[in-house]
């Protein structure tokens, strides 16, 4: 297997639609962040999200912190997050100087468990992030009832799930505000980029103030508020409109991948398929299994380097944000840190062959018979 090419776990899919609009972009002589692709990105965005209101930003982590600040989340301020998620999700409330308050997960969905959310509620609760992790989404009815109960605002986390649904309706535009990430590894990719999405007009005037360092959109250099420079450019904007152009096309192929791989692996011992509830469609950003050492005979780990080994890349779930260093609560939540050791994301790039997938696993029931 060592003389094959290295699967990787994500690779971006750029084709000529792509190639032609940056070379507009680069041509218009708009290459900083003006410029026609990000109006049209902008517009297409909240079209495709059933959302009033779209806007780029530099980052998906930069969009979480703008939607975080419309709300006014300051120090003091407490926001609860789930603590399973990338590191992000928690660093957006602490640039507000607020406080993140970590909840563990449901054990099939792998999200915030609606039902622990209320025992974390104090005085200074403001907000809810609400992540749609690995493109399944969260239990949104329930999060919006306690939400209402508490007079909280809800943001998704949608980094993960673009065109995953929850009961028929986009993810992102559910809650208060919705963000997405664009990273070169997400299902649609701008290289680094991000958008919120919203219905809420305040909001969207605020978030429009905020994005471009608080600049006054009546008289240019003129500062109202403290804001950022968290502008997506032109280019990435152009990269994104034929990313999206195609968004339904990557998305049934990434489904298709889920598809042959539950065929593969559904008959190893020990190798656990990723869930879909019923009210949701997964949008399948990385396909993530679970490994049960003792039914498997190694542990995640053990798979992991022999893949490797094999040339073959993976990537481990997230560690609870709980347990990172800068945060490090001495809380116990279980189900998370469970997750965090025997989760395992396989390769998923919709560039993958069906040879790829054999390939990968085949080497997983290799690994299991050689026990």
């Amino acid at each position: 297997m060592n003389s094959k090419r290295k699967i990787p776990v994500a690779e971006p899919a750029i084709g000529e639609e792509e190639l032609k609009y940056v070379t507009e972009a680069v041509a218009s002589g708009w290459v900083s962040s003006a410029g026609s692709f990000i109006n049209r990105f902008e517009k297409s965005f909240a079209e495709y999200c059933d959302s009033k209101y779209a806007f780029a930003t530099s980052s998906g982590t930069g969009a979480l912190h703008l939607a975080l600040e419309s709300l006014d989340i300051t120090a003091g301020d407490e926001v609860i997050v789930p603590t399973f998620s990338f590191i992000a999700t928690a660093n957006a409330v602490s640039y507000t100087g607020a406080k993140p308050i970590f909840v563990d997960s449901e054990s099939n969905t792998w999200n915030i468990d609606p039902e622990l959310i209320e025992a974390a509620v104090s005085e200074n609760t403001k907000a809810i992030i609400a992540v749609h992790l690995y493109g399944h989404p969260a239990k949104m009815d329930a999060i919006l009832q306690l939400a209402s109960k508490y007079k909280l605002s809800v943001i998704e986390d949608a980094a993960e799930a673009h065109g995953a649904l929850y009961k028929d309706r986009k993810v992102g535009n559910i809650g208060s505000l919705g963000c997405f990430s664009f990273y070169g590894n997400k299902t649609i990719t701008t290289g680094e980029g991000g958008m919120i999405v919203t219905d809420n007009v305040k909001l969207a005037e605020k978030l429009k103030l905020l994005r471009d360092h608080g600049m006054s959109s009546k008289q240019r250099y003129l500062h109202t508020i403290l804001g950022y420079n968290y502008r997506m450019t032109n280019l990435q904007a152009a990269l994104g409109v034929a990313q999206l152009n195609k968004i339904d096309s990557l998305l049934h192929a990434k489904n298709q991948i889920a598809v042959k791989y539950n065929k593969l692996l559904k008959n190893i011992p020990g190798i656990n398929l990723p869930t879909e509830n019923e009210w949701a469609l997964r949008s399948t950003w990385l396909y993530t299994i679970t490994v049960d050492k003792d039914i498997f005979g190694k542990n995640r780990d053990q798979l992991m380097v022999f893949l490797d080994s094999c040339g073959i890349d993976t990537r481990p779930t997230f560690p609870p944000m709980h347990m990172q260093p800068i945060y490090n609560t001495g809380q116990s939540l279980p189900i998370a840190e469970n997750l965090s050791k025997i989760g395992i994301s396989l390769p998923s790039s919709v560039n993958l062959l069906d040879s790829d997938i054999e390939r990968v696993a085949l080497a997983i029931k290799t690994f299991y018979d050689s026990n």
